[in-house]
């Protein structure tokens, strides 16, 4: 049987070549994506046979910190691209470490459906409260989370999934913020955030399975 799942597996990609390099051209050419396709969990791997023989290769995010910015993609077309603030304290997984966790992840749960623009989420739940949004550069003690989630489930098994790393468990999010002056630089205490209004235009075009990369 295990034979078998490999030779499907090794068919889907000859077949559909679009899978392995679906961020080719987006993603500087370092192999990071198809490196990490080759040694991927088999969790992915079906997920993504699937699609294909579905024809549903839909729209994935990439994520790159280096720019500080989020990209639409689709079929090697940057479809939208948004500012974004990942962590001041970096890049890493550890739980508590408060870092933006890299590598492949996916879209697991949208919430705040048809919430007014500027809403804040307390542990997800709507509060009906606006957050005052600040456009300068300040660093407030607080940090809302505003308008829309996107909960992301990490794919990596001993990168952002599993016991102690687990960006589902990290409550890692793409949402957005009151504090907007700080968009364009780490601000965020590891989630990805972005402006409400691109938050909210981002959460129409994107579904739950949405592929997300985050790369450094």
């Amino acid at each position: 049987m295990e034979k078998i799942k490999k030779l499907v597996l090794l068919s889907t990609f000859l077949l559909f070549p679009e899978i392995l390099n679906s961020f080719q051209d987006i993603i500087n050419p370092d192999v990071t994506t198809n490196r990490w396709i080759i040694e991927s969990n088999t969790k992915y791997l079906n997920k993504a046979s699937a699609r294909s023989f579905k024809g549903e290769l839909e729209a994935e995010i990439v994520v790159d910190i280096s720019e500080q910015r989020l990209y639409l993609v689709k079929n090697k077309k940057i479809l939208k691209s948004y500012p974004i603030s990942s962590s001041k304290y970096g890049e890493g997984s550890i739980q508590n470490s408060f870092k933006t966790p890299l590598g492949m992840h996916e879209i697991r749960t949208k919430i705040g459906h048809d919430a007014k623009e500027n809403t804040i989420f307390v542990a997800r739940a709507n509060t009906e409260k606006s957050a005052k949004i600040i456009k300068d550069v300040i660093d407030t003690e607080d940090d809302h989370v505003t308008s829309r989630i996107l909960w992301l489930d990490g794919l990596e098994l001993g990168r952002n999934k599993g016991e102690g790393i687990d960006s589902y468990n990290r409550y890692i999010y793409i949402h957005g913020t009151h504090e907007e002056g700080l968009i364009g630089q780490k601000a965020s205490h590891g989630c990805i955030r972005m402006f409400n209004n691109d938050v909210i235009d981002l959460f129409e075009r994107v579904q739950e399975g949405t592929y997300v990369l985050i790369k450094a």
